[in-house]
């Protein structure tokens, strides 16, 4: 019976030689990559936040390379990082075994890498992308998704809340200031304005009371009301004050992160379809590498289309030709800034779909499908009655985009046969409104969108951004901010598609390789190949 042999096992053996870190990594590992990308990047953009003087610092070049790395290991927690740095061959190679703690990382990561300084190496490591082929910048697959912040989810302000409390707090300081006046015949301000300046309210407060004083009072119900006024109201006034400057344009924000506006999250850990402090993100994607990031706080995509096609401009210093996006971005507003950058848009608007079906398209009530005199400015509709040009309409909207509307009446339709198929309302004539400009940038996206390419573009709209937000949420596990502020959430999203962009690049040429040498016979077929750096 052979005898059973066990390898050497001598926890303190002690070598002459002891071997080094690097010689225990793979010369193919992703770590390497990260690495050599890195080293190619000048970083003196964040070099420039460090002064000198004091004890030594952190090379800010390792501390990027372990941030990077991090993300691309899935691991975004400054703690999780720190641990790693003690613990896991890779990130200690990586660091040269420094050891900053988490604090280090984590000031590094939300102030040294604020700015435009992440933004920077972003857009070298696209560029480096570009020069090896793997995206042309050409074409945009823009698409957007809201991603919860680390804000408290009950640290709520609501902009009509607020509108609504100041204006009951006035009215009621407005009466007891009225009531004392009244009641002590003060002549000199009878009414107190509807806006209640500060300054103004506390004069008349003070005169009150000095008319108070003089005669007497230094107790009783008026006197405390008119103290209350003045103690309390001031005070909650500028509260009030300072929530509506915080909010801005938007209808919410949250306390713990002001930056934060709540918005419906698909990705809903409640289940309870309750609004959440969150950031819209939007990303424009090539071959599935994330090309530009923006951090929006409008809950919808359409408001944000045309400040983040100008960061595009920025980054880069040109404009892609196509832009492809779906039904959210389709606005007259967006077409016209399209069209008037000379950008070809596939993008949808939110009837697309349903003007393309049957029933809508032989249906003859409705507007689209009536016949309509150009010269004269009329419509026809299906008894042959002419709907006459009214008058014009402007709409404004949240945005300041100002659209006209040209409103057509028919003469009577009490008496018509097919009143009931063409409209529902009570009056005795049709009215509609028809938005001419609008209806003739639409024309032109549909022609493009129904063409060939835009046939092609459609197709892959879905399998480019949606799939690269499905991956960095689902199988990288990234579905909550960890940082607070716009500045600092779009560092950390920085750190996400840097991290996207490396790994999906590793897997291209690990591709591009196996291929290779499957073509050569060097390898068989679904043999693993890893990449040579």
């Amino acid at each position: 019976m052979a005898k059973i042999i066990h390898k050497l096992y001598n926890q303190n053996d002690s070598l002459l030689l002891p071997p080094s870190l690097g010689e225990l990594i793979p010369a193919n590992h992703p770590v390497r990559i990260v690495n050599d990308i890195l080293d190619k990047f000048d970083i003196s953009e964040i070099e420039s936040t460090y002064k000198a003087g004091g004890t030594s610092s952190y090379h800010p070049r390792m501390l990027l390379k372990v941030v990077v790395y991090a993300y691309l290991c899935n691991e975004y927690s400054g703690r999780q990082m720190e641990r790693l740095l003690r613990e896991n061959i890779h990130f200690m190679w990586l660091c040269g075994m420094n050891r900053p703690d988490f604090r280090t990382i984590n000031r590094f990561r939300s102030e040294r890498l604020s700015g435009d300084r992440l933004d920077n190496i972003f857009t070298k490591v696209v560029e480096l992308l570009s020069n090896e082929g793997f995206v042309s910048l050409n074409v945009q697959y823009i698409d957007g998704t809201k991603i919860e912040s680390v804000a408290n989810k009950y640290t709520f302000v609501w902009k009509g809340s607020v509108e609504k409390n100041k204006a009951k707090l006035i009215e009621k300081v407005r009466g007891v200031l009225s009531a004392a006046e009244e009641e002590l015949a003060i002549e000199e301000a009878s009414e107190v304005p509807d806006e209640l300046p500060q300054d103004e309210f506390e004069r008349r407060a003070k005169s009150i009371l000095s008319k108070m004083d003089s005669m007497g009072i230094s107790k009783g119900k008026r006197r405390k009301e008119v103290e209350k006024a003045v103690s309390e109201s001031v005070e909650k006034i500028n509260e009030y004050d300072h929530h509506l400057e915080t909010l801005g344009k938007r209808n919410s924000y949250s306390k713990t992160d002001p930056d934060a506006t709540f918005m419906r999250m698909k990705e809903d850990a409640m289940n309870n379809g309750q609004t959440k402090p969150g950031y819209n993100v939007q990303i424009s994607t090539e071959n599935q590498f994330v090309t530009n990031y923006g951090i929006f706080w409008q809950p919808n995509d359409q408001g944000t289309l045309i400040p983040y096609l100008d960061s595009f401009v920025r980054r880069y210093g040109r404009q892609s030709k196509d832009i492809v996006a779906d039904s959210g971005y389709g606005s007259e507003q967006n077409y016209e800034y399209m069209f008037g950058e000379e950008i070809t848009p596939y993008v949808k608007y939110n009837m697309f779909h349903a003007e393309m079906k049957r029933a809508r398209r032989n249906n003859p009530f409705l507007v689209e499908n009536m016949f309509y005199n150009a010269e004269k400015d009329f419509y026809v509709c299906p008894m042959g009655q002419h709907l006459e040009f009214a008058y014009n309409t402007k709409e404004t909207s949240d945005l300041g985009y100002t659209s006209t509307k040209s409103v057509y009446m028919a003469r009577n339709c009490s008496r018509c046969p097919l009143r009931g198929m063409c409209y529902k309302g009570k009056n005795d004539r049709r009215t509609i409104e028809v938005n001419h400009r609008n209806n003739h940038l639409r024309a032109k996206a549909r022609e493009l969108l129904t063409s060939e390419k835009g046939l092609m573009h459609r197709s892959k709209r879905p399998i480019e951004p949606e799939a690269v937000f499905g991956n960095i949420k689902f199988n990288h596990g990234f579905k909550r901010f960890r940082l607070k502020s716009t500045d600092k959430v779009s560092v950390e999203w920085g750190l996400v598609a840097i991290a996207h962009n490396i790994r999906k690049y590793i897997a291209c040429k690990q591709a591009d390789m196996s291929k290779k040498m499957l073509e050569n016979g060097i390898v068989e077929e679904n043999t693993n190949v890893y990449m040579v750096a």
